[in-house]
């Protein structure tokens, strides 16, 4: 099993539940790994690229568990990224040490409607420098706007604004309102963006094969689902 951020999120995660998380779809026998089901397992299509651009993800309580999360794709195809559990008020000091480095030009991935009037608003990353950190807030829309409010050790960094002029391809969690876009598809924007275009076309690849094999291990697949929100950047 190769070993990533959110993997080993996930396992802290479970170690540390009082009780088993069920997720929808928890009769499914499911690989391990890559939280599909055993007949749909996509491990042996893994091919990581090298990228200029790093990822944090800090994500919310059971998103590292969920079989419908995409920020662990990410994880799959960048294997230097990072991935954290969101706190309000102890966030890791793993995180704090990360962002506070000097290392990156750490950027805060959200809509720019959502950023306080005065802080940086970005819509291209920085190309020149430092490489840059995309901070990647992971989870349902509700769960991403509570961790951008309630996160002041973010405050300091610019935020982020990516527009994908096209349909959103996700359809695992519907998206809660036109222009929200789940973690992988930002990323991949976000890497095109940067200039590391064999990361984006890599995770571009990765993201479609997940989303097929995910949708065809449902029973009574029907090409959407409807009964969650998105998780949304």
């Amino acid at each position: 099993m190769t070993e990533n951020a959110v993997l080993r999120l996930r396992a802290d995660r479970l170690a540390r539940a009082t009780r088993p998380f069920l997720a929808r779809g928890n009769r499914i026998r499911r690989c391990q790994r890559c939280l599909l089901p055993l007949k749909q397992c996509l491990c042996a299509t893994l091919a990581p690229v090298a990228a200029r651009s790093e990822f944090c993800l800090v994500m919310f309580d059971t998103e590292p568990m969920k079989p419908s999360n995409t920020g662990r794709l990410i994880a799959d195809i960048l294997p230097t990224t990072t991935a954290f559990q969101w706190s309000r008020t102890a966030p890791p000091q793993a995180l704090l040490d990360l962002v506070a480095s000097g290392d990156y030009q750490p950027v805060v991935v959200f809509p720019a409607s959502y950023a306080d009037p005065g802080r940086t608003v970005l819509t291209t990353p920085p190309l020149t420098g430092k490489p840059p950190l995309f901070i990647m807030l992971d989870g349902t829309w509700t769960e991403a706007r509570k961790m951008f409010r309630k996160s002041p050790w973010l405050d300091g960094f610019p935020v982020m604004s990516v527009d994908l002029s096209r349909v959103s391809a996700y359809r695992l969690r519907e998206a809660h309102a036109e222009g929200q876009y789940c973690t992988a598809e930002v990323a991949i924007a976000l890497l095109d963006l940067a200039g590391d275009t064999a990361a984006a076309r890599g995770l571009s690849d990765h993201f479609s094969l997940f989303r097929e094999r995910y949708l065809a291990g449902k029973p009574h697949h029907s090409g959407s689902i409807t009964a969650d929100e998105s998780e949304s950047v």
